[in-house]
């Protein structure tokens, strides 16, 4: 204990009359803190890295859900694109079909033009048909008809003839839409059923 208390009191005398010796302790004392900080700084960039880490794992299983949400969405668009380039096809084919029973032959074919295209068209000498064929339809659609009609008369009246018939092929069709379609005289079917028939706007 007196050791002990020999080597205080000269720690104290030197602190307080040698300069050096000071120096050196308030270079170890600082020495020390920074130690101490390096050691918590360590400490957060582990808790950081252990951070990053997981939100690395996160994002990365976010761009697979993505990836698999793109793939799904192509296979979907392909699937539509498919339905729609049929029912297109299959809606010209009947139209044609129901026109011929009605004495009628008109090649039915698809009216590309530099502002819009037709999906259904033909012509003869002195009727033409103009349409649409969609999946599903609400009141829009007859107003598509309307505009392509319109365009055609104000830029391409050669595509006209003197009997105009307008037509809507589609499979599943709002409520509204069949008895808007007959107060504009437009034929509207699938291949099924005649929502306005012929007879009616002819």
């Amino acid at each position: 204990m007196a050791m002990a208390s020999n080597i205080k009191k000269e720690i104290i005398r030197l602190l307080k009359e040698d300069e050096e010796f000071r120096y050196m302790v308030a270079g170890l004392i600082g020495i020390q803190e920074v130690l101490k900080r390096l050691d918590r700084i360590e400490e957060e960039q582990k808790a950081l890295r252990e951070d990053f880490n997981s939100l690395r794992e996160d994002f990365n299983r976010m761009l697979a859900v993505i990836g698999s949400i793109d793939r799904r969405l192509t296979r979907i668009e392909k699937t539509v694109e498919k339905m729609t380039i049929d029912i297109e096809e299959e809606a010209r084919a009947f139209v044609k079909h129901k026109l011929k029973e009605k004495g009628i032959d008109i090649k039915i074919d698809v009216l590309t033009l530099p502002e819009a295209e037709i999906n259904i068209y033909g012509a003869n000498e002195n009727l033409c048909v103009i349409g649409e064929a969609t999946i599903r339809a609400g009141l829009k659609i007859l107003d598509e008809i309307e505009k392509k009609y319109e365009l055609l008369k104000s830029k391409y009246p050669g595509y006209l003839r003197e009997k105009v018939i307008r037509v809507l092929y589609v499979l599943i069709p709002l409520p509204e839409v069949a008895k808007e379609a007959r107060k504009r005289k437009i034929w509207m079917l699938k291949a099924t059923k005649d929502y306005v028939s012929l007879d009616e706007v002819l």
